[in-house]
């Protein structure tokens, strides 16, 4: 499986689990406009685009799982049972790799700063830091 596709699904993750707890089963048959809330939305549009390119037995194996996520919201293999579901499509259809890439938000990039010690700064840009009793920061 292409690195490509794990990191899709895994970006997508929170959109469908919340579009399942949102809507349930449900979420295969609403309509676009009926969503409430951003996030639910783009999980929505992404479990709709998937459905529209299975044939009936994979709908029905993905229906199969979405009710099983909306069943359990807690269980993380009734989760990772979509997951695949969602996988084995975008494994199948490049296209479809192509249009879920353009549903999902750009990832945001995640910092991590660390501060050690007194007077420590910890910062991912800095303009001018000072630490220090007394200090005098010339223009």
């Amino acid at each position: 499986m292409s690195a490509e596709i794990v990191q899709l699904v895994e970006h997508a993750g929170p959109y469908l689990t919340m579009a399942v707890s949102a809507y349930g089963a449900a979420v295969l048959t609403r309509t676009q406009d009926a969503a409430a809330e951003a996030t639910a939305n783009v999980g929505q549009r992404i479990l709709q685009a998937v459905w529209h390119r299975r044939n009936e037995q994979e709908r029905a194996e993905l229906a199969a799982a979405v009710q099983d996520a909306a069943d359990a919201p807690d269980d993380e293999d009734a989760a990772a049972a979509l997951r695949q579901q969602i996988k084995r499509a975008l494994r199948e259809d490049a296209d479809l790799v192509d249009e879920l890439t353009r549903l999902l938000p750009a990832r945001s990039e995640t910092v991590h700063v660390t501060a050690s010690g007194e007077r420590s700064i910890a910062a991912k840009t800095i303009g001018t830091a000072v630490t220090g009793d007394n200090a005098t920061v010339q223009p």
